[in-house]
């Protein structure tokens, strides 16, 4: 590789990095051709890019954003790495947790995570992270329970007004009993 293409891969990857929020660094080194292709199509339908990239290459574009901001990374930075960039924080985690179950294999491993401005190291953290809350989930979670007590009180309004109207309505006349005959006057 050319010092040029060196200088081209880097400027993606400090594209990549700058456009997304969360990417994940994964090794992908036992994984066959098929396997790999299954993999980049399992997240080019779930909107997830996969890059790989040597390693040096990837520090370096690091380095040229923000070298301390991402120093939990670079020490993930070793074999064979494809990196994953989402918009959504935990689809890769689901990409990788799904792909795993399939082949029933362990790979692609989890080396490190960056999920808006954290890092999560290691494939430990890997289950922790495909429950993480998208924004749209916590939006919908929180006009769920912004409408819950809103509901509640029209519900008891309806329920208040129903009760209201059965009252104002007359009872059906029950049929009279006939009238007990009238005894004799005694005398």
């Amino acid at each position: 590789m050319t010092k040029d293409q060196k200088n081209e891969v880097i400027e993606l990857l400090k594209e990549k990095f700058s456009q997304y929020n969360n990417f994940y660094v994964t090794n992908t080194e036992s994984l066959t051709v098929a396997q790999i292709g299954t993999l980049r199509r399992a997240c080019f339908s779930k909107n997830v890019e996969m890059k790989v990239a040597k390693n040096t290459l990837i520090k370096k574009a690091l380095e040229a954003i923000d070298a301390e901001k991402y120093t939990g990374v670079y020490e993930s930075l070793n074999n064979v790495t494809a990196l994953m960039f989402s918009e959504n924080p935990k689809e890769p985690a689901v990409i990788i947790s799904s792909f795993r179950k399939e082949g029933k294999k362990e790979k692609p491993e989890l080396k490190a995570a960056f999920i808006n401005g954290e890092i999560y190291s290691g494939d430990k953290n890997l289950d922790a992270l495909t429950k993480i809350k998208t924004r749209e989930e916590l939006i919908g979670e929180v006009i769920g329970l912004l409408q819950a007590p809103i509901q509640r009180v029209v519900s008891a309004l309806q329920n208040q007004e129903n009760k209201e109207e059965a009252a104002a309505q007359p009872a059906e006349a029950a049929p009279e009993a006939p009238a007990a005959p009238e005894a004799p006057a005694a005398e």
